[in-house]
């Protein structure tokens, strides 16, 4: 673990993301890590709960973290790996609560819904529903006190968060950073050269506002598709002739 990510989730952390693993430092660790294995929200709820955790179990294949969960633990991380770097992405607050609220606080909020998380527990492994449920004791439980609507609250844990970051970290060891300073600030904190590539930009509002419109459009199409199928079982069973 070379760099530790401290900025919150929708500061361009899945650019950043690409970026570090471009520049060498992979993988990545990022919420999109979380749901594809699982198997670690173990570890992060141990953590969430104040227990000893063993960072290297969970960390030690990967070159950096950023985003969710890592960033709410960046200081015990930090402990275990003393030589690493530490990455604080921000943007500008009113920005960065429309953008969350829009996207990852609306979609947790739509799976909490009566219908979808029906088809969740129907389609969803529990393994895979067990990492959504850590997520949002992590996020919204634990970090914005189940009061994220209130954006005067939210941008305040944001912006608290940020300063103690400042605090905390060491100078020498610290970057604030903004995604749209592109490569050259990043390269240089990390003593890499700066590649000939664009700077990558993934995961914007527009894309992931897309997704829930087809998470929406699943809650709509597969009930009716389920109950389609049970009445053409039934249909059916009751014309088959009985035996006698």
């Amino acid at each position: 673990m070379e760099v530790i990510g401290a900025g919150f989730g929708r500061t361009g952390t899945l650019s950043l993301k690409a970026a570090l693993e471009e520049l060498g430092f992979t993988p990545c660790y990022h919420m999109t890590e979380l749901f594809e294995n699982p198997q670690h929200a173990e570890l992060w709820e141990r953590a969430a709960h104040g227990e000893n955790v063993r960072w290297d179990d969970l960390l030690g294949d990967y070159g950096a973290t950023v985003d969710w969960p890592g960033c709410t633990f960046y200081e015990e991380i930090m402990e275990f790996y003393p030589d690493a770097k530490v990455l604080l992405s921000v943007r500008d607050p009113e920005r960065w609560y429309e953008s969350t609220r829009n996207t990852i606080y609306r979609i947790s909020k739509l799976t909490q819904r009566s219908r979808l998380s029906s088809l969740l527990r129907v389609f969803t492994p529990k393994r895979v529903r067990r990492a959504g449920r850590m997520v949002n004791e992590v996020i919204w439980e634990g970090t914005f006190s189940n009061n994220f609507e209130d954006r005067e609250y939210a941008i305040e844990v944001f912006e608290h968060h940020n300063e103690s970051v400042k605090q905390r970290v060491p100078e020498d060891k610290l970057l604030v950073y903004e995604v749209k300073e592109g490569w050259q600030p990043l390269c240089d904190f990390l003593g890499v050269e700066v590649p000939d590539t664009p700077f990558p930009h993934l995961n914007d509002t527009k894309d992931f506002q897309a997704r829930i419109r087809r998470v929406l459009a699943l809650a709509v199409t597969v009930p009716a598709a389920i109950l389609g199928l049970a009445g053409l079982v039934l249909f059916y069973t009751r014309r088959r002739p009985r035996r006698l």
